[in-house]
């Protein structure tokens, strides 16, 4: 399946890796996949790993920012927010080259929504 064409026309390990690496192309391949299930399996997967980090990075900078506000001692904590940037390019890359590879892998949680919501 992953060798099949996409619904843009692309082999369907090419569209998956664009799908990790331009957030804009994976909402895309959401809504115009349907043959593909690769394809929209890694499409969706893309799409709540990214949203997820960002939850997680605007919650802990929002965080961050009152805690500098109380101590400016406590505002150095910020630089925890530098692995946790880390940790997302990393997964991105990751899941671009997994993708790329045909490789049916799942993100522990994600990998779980985004199969059954992949049909």
């Amino acid at each position: 399946m992953q060798n099949q064409k996409s619904a843009i026309g692309l082999d369907g390990n090419i569209a998956a890796l664009l799908g990790w690496i331009i957030g804009i192309v994976a909402l895309v391949l959401i809504f115009i996949e349907k043959e593909n299930k690769f394809v929209r399996f890694q499409a969706i997967q893309s799409v709540l790993f990214h949203v997820g980090f960002f939850v997680i990075y605007f919650v802990l900078a929002i965080f961050v920012t009152i805690l500098a506000q109380i101590s400016s001692v406590l505002g150095f904590l910020g630089l925890l927010l530098l692995p946790l940037w880390l940790v997302w390019l990393g997964g991105m890359i990751f899941g671009a080259v997994k993708s790329y590879q045909g490789a049916n892998f799942k993100f522990p949680v994600i990998g779980s929504l985004a199969e059954k919501w992949a049909g």
